[in-house]
This record gives C-alpha cells, structure tokens and sequence, in this order.
C-alpha cells in the first residue's frame, strides 16, 4: 500500500485502487489546507495529521458498516470536532486522462476574475487559471496533493444544449499532457455528475474535505 496521498491518487488514476478489505488507511496530510476522507470501494483513505490511533478507536466506536464508516456522520461530526475544522458536501471523486490538441470549444483566458466559483476556487486550490466560453466558465488549479482538479460553471439560459460536456471535455485538454484532472461533483447535482461522465470522466470514490479555519 502507497504511503502518501498523492501515491495513492497516482495509482486510482491508473486504475490501481487500494484492496477491498474493508480496511482504513491513515496517511500524513499532504499540507496544511487539506485534510479530509476518501472512500473508496471497500477501502477508505484518511489524510490527517491526527494520530492514527484515534482516528481507528473513532472508527471502532461507531459501530456501523466498516465497509462505510468513514463517511458515517457520526465519525465526521468527531473528525470535525477534533480538528476544528468544517465541511461543505460528500462528493463523488472522478477523473479522466489528458486529451490531446485543442478544445473542442472556443475558449479566452481570464487573467482576473471575480466569478464566484473562481473566488472559491481559490481558497481550495493553486495556481488557479480560468476560461470563458459563451455560456459558461472552466477552470484548473492545482488541489488536494498536487492534483490538477478541474470545476465548470454554466449559465442557466443555455443548459441542457451539452456545454457543460463540451467545458469537463476541454479541462482534459488543458492540463499537460500525460496528466490526471480531477473533479469533484456533489451527489445530488445530477446535471455535473452527467456532464463530467460524459467527458469521460470515471467515478472512483466520494470525498469529503475538512475545511481549515
């Protein structure tokens, strides 16, 4: 088993997934920001400077599935508390591969933007940049462990004509080549969680991130 986050996210990128059995792996924070939980099937990965021991007494004082204890409300509420941090969703994790050559939409960079996905954007992730299309706006940054993570933004009066697939598309087109994109997408935004697979985007897992004060 990978020892650092950014191993194991490197390995699920390639289709390597930690084993199911059932079990919880707790490795070092990859910064200060970003701390939180990823399951996978069977399999959860606990990125926390916490004690290691605590975060498996937590776990084995729930008393529910091991299979999902990570993501019981009970251990994130402790998780939390402990921490003094907060949370925003469990998401659903996806990723795709890198494209080659252009988008397949007309693109122009922002160099200052104010959109309000970019200013939150840029409390979660580096190196954030930003592109505008007519309708809408994608954007890369560098998240949790160094990953390019991508998110997209569509106007509400030109939805349901395949923006958003064309916008998750042209993410995999911007990063190097070579390289993962990752993207979040919370559970019960069906139209994000459609646009992104179709670009190609797989699910892998849910995640949850704690929030620094």
């Amino acid at each position: 088993m990978s020892r650092t986050l950014a191993e194991i996210l490197d390995a699920v990128a390639l289709g390597r997934f930690p084993p199911p059995d059932g079990g919880t792996t707790v490795v070092p924070q990859p910064s200060h920001r970003d701390a939180g939980v990823i399951a996978f099937t069977a399999h959860s990965v606990v990125f926390t400077d916490e004690d290691p021991q605590w975060v498996h007494a937590t776990l084995a004082s729930i008393g529910c599935d091991e299979l999902a204890a990570t993501m019981n409300p009970r251990f994130l509420t402790a998780f939390l508390d402990r921490t003094g941090r907060s949370t925003d969703t469990i998401d659903l994790l996806t990723v795709a591969d890198s494209l080659p050559g252009d988008p397949p939409l007309e693109l122009r960079e922002i160099a200052d933007p104010d959109h309000p996905r970019v200013l939150r954007a840029r409390k979660r992730r580096d190196d954030v940049r930003v592109w505008a299309a007519d309708g809408g706006v994608v954007l890369l940054g560098r998240g949790v462990a160094g990953r390019w993570e991508t998110a997209i933004e569509v106007d509400e009066e030109v939805r349901h004509q395949g923006l958003g697939r064309a916008l998750a598309t042209a993410a995999r087109h911007l990063v190097p080549a070579g390289a993962s994109v990752w993207s979040q997408q919370a559970a019960g935004n069906a139209r994000s969680v459609r646009a992104f697979q179709a670009a190609g985007f797989r699910p892998v897992g849910a995640e949850a991130l704690l929030i620094a004060p």
